[in-house]
């Protein structure tokens, strides 16, 4: 529902220091996480203040949802050439 929370988990119970987790909205990356120093970065302004990302497994928590989030989301690691997980969100 719109204003809501929601995660959206990779799957991953623990970063290792090598990897490298991407997040995408369709075709538009929109955030990262480095396992090596948890640095994170976020790149959609659409989505400014309202992403927050898991140090530990790099799950994707969005905040106080609006239906133009809807789409598909598809998380990527660079230790695996298949996605980790893909999701096809509505928000109402």
């Amino acid at each position: 529902m719109e204003g809501e929370s929601l995660t959206l988990n990779t799957g991953v119970t623990e970063m290792q220091r090598d990897d490298l987790i991407l997040w995408t909205f369709g075709p538009l990356l929109i955030a990262k996480i480095n396992g090596k120093d948890n640095k994170r970065k976020f790149y959609e302004e659409r989505f400014r203040d309202r992403l927050k990302l898991n140090h530990q497994t790099g799950s994707l928590t969005i905040t106080n949802t609006r239906t133009t989030d809807s789409g598909l989301y598809t998380v990527t690691s660079s230790k695996i050439v298949m996605p980790l997980n893909t999701f096809n969100i509505t928000v109402y």
